[in-house]
């Protein structure tokens, strides 16, 4: 909980005048005292807060085609599939799907957080400020790893009401939180509650889940809202809810505010967000790899591999080595050493603690993106060979990134191939590696592009799919 109890009291604050002057009091944290503590109000901070929050409504247009209802029957798709193209020769229909969801001003300019799910795929954003007034919102950037999107409104140089940021680190499970957003659509609302938990990841949200638990009423539309600290800073923003009904039953989970501004300032001008790489990748610490090690308990992260262009190399990161901690905080597991990096600003520094050989260790990490070696180099093929069709890429760290895929793979991606040609025709599909020619390593595109124009009467081709390569044996 915090400090606004006793010291308030004591130095004869109400809860108002403390938050209007913008003070943070130092001190122990305690619970309230008395019940003239108790019935203290919370509305000073609403007001200072709530109109930040706004309301997002988007459009979506959905295209179907419309079909006999024969050919959705299981018994005729059994037999004949869509090899007669109904599908492809009914006419198009198209119909509007409307969702709602919040979102928080975080720059007096129109810069506006929410999450990804609030707007993913739709055609048309727009934003409903506290005081009524709409505007047509820009998409800036997403990042599904994290469920975050980036909005921008423009109003003609009018100021915006805005909310701080807060150090998501300073929570503490018990303190007492403000959840603003609009729930079912019936207009913003305010629900208080503490935290429940902090660093709850493995929930299926987002692969860089680090999330905050409350128990706040979290419900459908407050997803993008803000989750607010009695400081009156956004420390969190509302994603989604543990339910079985579809209603809030005190299990909801919030972005921390670190991690939203680690992806604000991430943004690049093209809007295509860039984070820092480890370059490293291990498996979490167990009770018996801590007894084999030497550790007094299992936390921590065993590298088992470390990429030679990565971050962890250039620090002197081993295989073998267990990272501990990242700039002081704890790296319990890899969820906590991915979300801890992924904090952090490209170009800074960072301190490892890692264990080694039975002693503990700092060293210096230098944060840098995934590198893009070699570049990636996409070319669509064509020619007369049984790759025409297929578009492809070197994979490197930086493709595997923006991809979510093994950042230790490499070699010849395909990425897309086009409906109907001969890659398609044969059974090549997006996401396999090209790794040979008629024997020939395929080490890059270029090298791939000059095997395939030898004329040959027999192709074979070698396909790494899931981890397991086969050949492809096609006559002309």
């Amino acid at each position: 909980m915090c400090n606004f109890a006793r010291i308030l009291v004591v130095a004869g604050l109400t809860l108002g005048q403390f938050l209007s002057a913008g003070g943070v009091l130092a001190a122990e944290k305690s619970p309230p005292a008395s019940m003239h503590e108790i019935q203290l109000s919370f509305a000073p901070l609403v007001k200072k807060t709530a109109p930040a929050v706004v309301n997002i409504y988007t459009r979506t247009i959905v295209r179907t085609r419309a079909r006999m209802p024969l050919f959705d029957d299981p018994f005729f798709r059994q037999f004949f599939g869509n090899q007669f193209g109904f599908d492809r020769d009914a006419p198009e229909i198209k119909r509007q799907q409307n969702a709602l969801g919040s979102g928080v001003i975080v720059a007096k300019d129109g810069v506006i957080v929410t999450n990804n799910h609030v707007i993913e795929g739709a055609d048309e954003i727009r934003v409903v400020l506290h005081d009524r007034r709409e505007f047509d919102a820009k998409l800036v950037a997403t990042d599904e790893k994290t469920d975050l999107a980036i909005l921008k409104i423009e109003t003609d140089g009018k100021p915006l009401p805005v909310i701080d940021l807060a150090d998501s680190d300073d929570l503490e499970v018990g303190d007492l939180v403000l959840a603003i957003g609009n729930p079912f659509g019936v207009g913003q609302t305010v629900t208080s509650g503490i935290v429940s938990a902090l660093s709850r990841s493995g929930v299926g949200l987002s692969t860089l889940g680090s999330f905050i638990q409350t128990d706040a009423a979290i419900n459908p539309g407050n997803s993008g809202g803000a989750l607010i600290g009695l400081d009156g800073r956004l420390v969190g923003i509302n994603t989604a809810i543990f339910s079985k009904s579809g209603g809030s039953q005190g299990i909801g989970f919030a972005v921390p505010s670190n991690m939203v501004r680690a992806v604000i300032r991430g943004v690049s001008e093209a809007g295509r967000l860039v984070r820092p790489w480890l370059g490293a990748a291990g498996q979490t610490v167990n009770q018996d790899i801590a007894n084999s090690l030497g550790l007094d308990r299992p936390t921590g992260v065993l590298i088992n591999a470390v990429h030679a262009q990565g971050a962890a190399n250039k620090a002197g990161v081993h295989v073998g080595d267990v990272i501990l901690a990242v700039n002081g905080h704890d790296a319990f597991d890899g969820n906590a050493l991915a979300h801890r990096i992924a904090t952090l600003p490209v170009g800074d520094e960072a301190v490892l603690r890692i264990w080694r050989r039975g002693r503990t260790k700092a060293l210096k990490l230098v944060l840098m993106p995934p590198p893009e070696i070699p570049k990636r180099d996409i070319r669509d093929l064509g020619g007369e060979q049984p790759l025409r069709g297929a578009r492809v890429a070197n994979m490197s760290p930086a493709v595997a990134d923006e991809l979510d895929l093994d950042p230790f793979l490499d070699g010849v991606f395909i990425m897309a191939i086009e409906p109907g040609t001969p890659a398609d025709r044969l059974g090549f599909r997006p996401g396999d590696f090209v790794r040979a020619v008629n024997g020939q390593p395929a080490a890059t595109v270029g090298k791939l592009v000059d095997l395939l124009k030898d004329p040959v009467e027999r192709w074979r081709i070698t396909v790494e799919r899931g981890g397991t390569q086969r050949d492809l044996v096609i006559n002309r």
